[in-house]
């Protein structure tokens, strides 16, 4: 985990401030949310509106790749990598909240989630329902639970073959994707500069995973965005999220009929019970987003005990947009700062 106490402008001073935890998406790190910049990145402005802001990693990321015996990168055995947002959600997650509010002092926090890291709240909700007592607000940007209707082109094509990404992946003892590594480096200082001619094609890359915003993205930035995403994650996390596309559910992961029956005692996986995420919930969606579909977050806020939902303004606003986007500040985070700020003025 990352932590910025304080701000650096205003609220400077050490002290007693409400506590903010932020969680990244799916192949990204705690870095995401200062990447643009002070002003810019959001743990930066929740600083500065007085807020303690403790950042998790998930565990694969490049910041979180330590294990008291198993090694991510062993050649033969891949047991790190035997996780999805299920075991983030279901293990880690508890566990990053519990040292932040021991370290703080307090019994409380809020939340923030972008992608990923809304899944593993929904998760953690669903499953260890203790911890909503532990949730002052959450704050779901571009929410992932339902994926029935993503609109990824991509995601959609490989969804039918996910038993044999799966399985492929297991023969050749292949446990990670999209490892944060020197040449992601090298290619956002030298392909994706704004002098070079291949510039678009590392905005088109974004594109292709999040939805096709330009008006949202300062190309300027590709070299620091590809110096740092994507940090890595498991094949089975993005595999469990095609499982989701495939079965129109939220679900544990399908290992399979027989090993279905072992783990779970059924020969399919059981539901996620969301009617168990009792804590309040702020949907931040958008009609352009090619992860997380509209029909997706409706449902999801039909089926949540206590639920917000707020659709982006501006129609065009596209996945990745939550973090790297121009008009982040004014199109969305200064909505959850205010809803913060608003709750937290209720409860002094």
């Amino acid at each position: 985990m990352h932590r910025i106490p304080y701000g650096r402008d205003n609220n400077n001073e050490p002290g007693d401030k409400p506590v903010v935890f932020v969680m990244h998406g799916l192949w990204g790190s705690s870095v995401d949310f200062i990447l643009m910049g002070p002003g810019s990145g959001l743990a930066y402005l929740l600083a500065e509106e007085g807020y303690d802001v403790w950042m998790g990693n998930a565990r694969g990321n490049y910041y979180s790749r330590r294990h008291e015996w198993l090694r991510p990168d062993a050649l033969l055995n891949t047991s790190f990598w035997d996780f999805s947002f299920h075991e983030i959600g279901h293990i880690d997650l508890p566990s990053m909240i519990d040292y932040t509010l021991e370290y703080t002092g307090k019994q409380r926090l809020h939340y923030i989630g972008f992608s990923q890291g809304t899944t593993s709240f929904f998760v953690m909700g669903s499953l260890r329902p203790e911890y909503n007592d532990k949730i002052i607000s959450m704050h779901a940007l571009a929410p992932v639970a339902y994926m029935a209707h993503t609109p990824s082109l991509l995601f959609r094509a490989l969804a039918p073959f996910v038993t044999q990404i799966a399985d492929v992946a297991n023969l050749l003892r292949i446990g990670e994707i999209f490892s944060h590594n020197a040449f992601y480096t090298w290619a956002g200082q030298t392909l994706c500069t704004d002098e070079a001619v291949f510039q678009p094609v590392c905005s088109n890359i974004l594109f292709l995973l999040s939805g096709y915003s330009p008006d949202q993205l300062n190309t300027t930035m590709l070299p620091v965005i590809f110096g740092h995403f994507p940090a890595g994650s498991s094949i089975r996390a993005f595999t469990h999220y095609l499982q989701g596309i495939s079965q129109k559910g939220f679900r544990r992961y399908n290992f399979g009929l027989l090993r279905n029956q072992i783990i779970y005692g059924s020969i399919s996986p059981p539901d996620y019970n969301l009617g168990n995420v009792t804590a309040p919930v702020f949907l931040y969606y958008s009609e352009n987003d090619a992860v997380s579909g509209v029909l997706d977050v409706e449902r999801l806020y039909n089926e949540l005990p206590f639920a917000e939902k707020f659709l982006n303004a501006d129609s065009t606003y596209g996945h990745i947009d939550y973090i790297y986007g121009i008009n982040a500040t004014s199109l969305v985070y200064d909505y959850v700062i205010n809803t913060i700020t608003s709750l937290e003025n209720q409860n002094k």
